[in-house]
């Protein structure tokens, strides 16, 4: 199986310029291709990741990765996928996401493989020094605005009440960057979103008009759930790559949390699995879904492929912890903290000077059971634990040694249903 025929298989080819020319040089030998990443913000999310697990797919096979920042095009905005003009971020703020984002882009290629060996540029070095006029007569030219207003992301724009000739311009620039690339590292493929269809092929012609040479365009899916919204959005926002914006605990939470029939594509999408691998844990999934088997394998290689085996050991152990399947006081304040955000922990005030409140009164604080006397019946029918040690007296009340770290305190009803609570943040700072 090629790298063509690798992509297919797992879903991975939303539209391309000339499918058997690609795959025709990609046989002939190493191909050079790039993929862009423009700072819209602080950090990369999982929709980006299609395209970086994309790429590192096609440096396995032997080819050279281009990995592009945008330092250039960040100022300006691509339009694709946006209703409304974006907010143009200061010099400073998108000078500063490019290094946040070339070091995430960074880890997912290999930069010591010889000749495909791995590149990281910023399209500023070459964008930045061009005068207006320059753009105009050596890239505008070779543009029709007809051709540019038929653009999808142009089209939904107008449609939707214009668009400003900055947005407009942008996918100029966009392809004045495949053109640079091929000019300067004879990159012959870009690689890419669905939503850029129009910014692709804009650079293919370019360099047709320009240098008469015929390069490839690869356009992977927009990955969606089955109701059909984009992937690497919650309601509480981005599903981040960077452990500064999301823990790796809730990273790894939301790879597990996903339904038995989003698991097979995702395994296909972002998992480096063989496909015997990925077709015995779809089974597995649907014979044995209890088991969870298809999402704790993509939980485990997706956080140890964006955050480490350490940390992703770490949230495993939390998230077995946290169901009475390991010990809550062995694990680490940052990684116990990230879990107790992710229930959305009840806060009390400093025990000294509040008295030590019921364990009851805790259980429906933190929100396990509906009331105080709700919590008492599952005290007196066992089914209520405090950091995994069931509660057996109805009037038991919390402990300044129960709460892990000074701070933090799991409560459970029954096998499934987990809260929290925490001291505020000065009482625990006071007391530290």
């Amino acid at each position: 199986m090629d790298i063509i025929d690798e992509l297919s298989w797992r879903g991975l080819i939303a539209i391309n310029t000339d499918i058997d020319e690609l795959r025709k040089a990609l046989a002939a030998g190493p191909v050079t291709f790039y993929g862009g990443f423009d700072p819209t913000a602080p950090g990369l999310h999982i929709g980006n990741l299609v395209l970086l697990l994309t790429m590192r797919r096609f440096q396995l096979a032997g080819h050279r990765p281009v990995g592009l920042v945008g330092g250039a095009t960040g100022l300006i905005g691509d339009p694709s996928g946006k209703s409304t003009e974006r907010v143009l971020n200061s010099q400073d703020v998108v000078a500063d996401w490019v290094d946040k984002i070339r070091g995430e882009v960074s880890q997912f290629l290999d930069f010591d493989r010889g000749k495909n060996s791995a590149l990281i540029v910023s399209n500023l070095e070459w964008t930045g020094p061009m005068s207006a006029l320059e753009f105009l007569r050596d890239v505008g030219k070779h543009f029709s605005v007809n051709q540019m207003l038929g653009r999808e992301s142009v089209k939904a724009r107008l449609e939707g009440g214009g668009i400003s000739y900055t947005e407009f311009s942008y996918q100029l620039l966009q392809a004045n960057d495949f053109l640079e690339l091929h000019r300067r590292y004879g990159c012959t493929l870009q690689l890419g979103g669905s939503d850029q269809w129009g910014n692709l092929v804009s650079g293919t012609g370019l360099i047709r008009a320009v240098e008469g040479t015929s390069v490839h365009a690869l356009a992977t899916p927009l990955i969606t759930k089955p109701d059909g919204t984009k992937y690497g959005k919650t309601a509480g926002g981005a599903i981040w790559l960077s452990p500064r914006l999301m823990s790796p605990y809730a990273f790894y939470q939301f790879w597990l949390n996903v339904s038995d029939g989003e698991v097979g594509n995702l395994l296909r999408v972002f998992s480096f699995k063989s496909r015997a691998e990925i077709e015995e844990l779809e089974r597995v999934t649907a014979e044995k879904p209890a088991l969870r088997a298809g999402q704790r394998a993509l939980a485990e290689e997706l956080t140890t492929l964006v955050h480490g085996a350490r940390d992703c050991t770490a949230a495993a152990a939390a998230a077995r912890a946290l169901f009475g399947q390991g010990e809550l006081d062995e694990l680490d304040l940052a990684t116990l903290a990230a879990a107790v955000a992710e229930l959305n922990p009840a806060e009390v005030p400093d025990l000294a000077q509040t008295g030590l409140p019921q364990i009851a009164n805790l259980m429906a604080a933190a929100g396990v059971v509906p009331s105080v006397s709700a919590a008492r019946r599952a005290i007196d029918e066992g089914g209520a634990y405090v950091n995994n040690r069931k509660v057996t007296d109805i009037g038991a009340v919390l402990e300044p040694a129960d709460l892990l770290h000074g701070r933090y305190l799991i409560l459970r009803r029954g096998k499934r249903t987990v809260g929290a609570v925490q001291i505020a943040a000065d009482a625990a700072n006071s007391g530290a």
